[in-house]
């Protein structure tokens, strides 16, 4: 009677699921997610939420929805769908072990993905090739795209951008009407005000070989410039999460149109 008292539990409980491993999630975090939420489930920015002191159920449905994509979070959607149904089990076990962050609590950025190798290319200007513009409602800006001589080359012979590609945009707030909207030129293009910032992407061999494999983009690297030229502090982490599932179209957004402006 006993033993079908215990089988009739199993049958309602479901099987028996693995006692998570906080140690292996701890070294999951402390490779990938600690990049954005920190080491100890306190995160890097306010935008990004702290996951210390979460219950483990709550990050595991969360986890599972950002990885079969019912959650939609570009990022973390690019992370989760890398994590097996284990890894998910052992991160929330872990983040759910550690105590909770005061509102004001930062971490640090991961050192590794902290820093860059892309410099700010002097005199693109006058030899990179203008190809694309976007037009970004939601922060009023309008972004120009340039591109250097290896990646319009590859682009127009229908190859990989290789090592020495670079990708440069400038990015600027938009002049805006009486009701706050920004006006449209003769082009359908935002009308440009002030020069906000400089964003770029380029890779060089061996750039990517100290950042995690679930956010490598082979040897791409990711910077920010302020109009001086300087770089801004930037979180890689993000952009290469962002950028991770475009490996079929060189981890870029705009290869068809750098491809069309090549072919011109």
């Amino acid at each position: 009677m006993k033993s079908l008292v215990a089988l009739s539990m199993l049958f309602f409980i479901g099987p028996a699921a693995a006692a998570a491993d906080v140690e292996a999630g701890k070294a999951k975090v402390a490779a990938v997610c600690a990049a954005c939420h920190g080491a100890n489930g306190v995160s890097v920015a306010d935008a990004i939420p702290n996951l210390a002191g979460q219950k483990p159920a709550y990050l595991e449905a969360q986890l599972r929805a950002l990885k079969d994509g019912s959650r939609k979070n570009p990022v973390m959607n690019a992370i989760a769908s890398q994590l097996s149904p284990d890894d998910i089990g052992n991160v929330a076990a872990y983040f759910a072990t550690q105590s909770g962050a005061t509102s004001t609590a930062k971490s640090d950025f991961l050192p590794n993905l902290a820093k860059t190798s892309v410099k700010f290319p002097e005199g693109y200007q006058a030899t990179f090739r203008k190809y694309h513009t976007i037009n970004f409602p939601a922060t009023k800006q309008v972004r120009y795209y340039f591109a250097n001589d290896a990646a319009l080359s590859a682009a127009k012979n229908g190859k990989p951008l290789p090592d020495g590609s670079v990708l440069f945009a400038e990015v600027y707030s938009t002049k805006n009407g009486a009701d706050g909207q920004p006006l449209t030129g003769a082009d359908g293009f935002f009308v440009p005000d002030q020069l906000l910032f400089y964003t770029a992407m380029a890779r060089e061999a061996g750039w990517g070989k100290e950042i995690p494999d679930m956010l490598r983009n082979e040897d791409w690297n990711y910077a920010a410039f302020t109009t001086g030229k300087q770089l801004r502090p930037v979180n890689q982490a993000e952009c290469l999460a962002c950028h991770k599932p475009l490996d079929k179209v060189s981890y870029t957004f705009t290869l068809d149109q750098l491809t069309a402006a090549a072919k011109r």
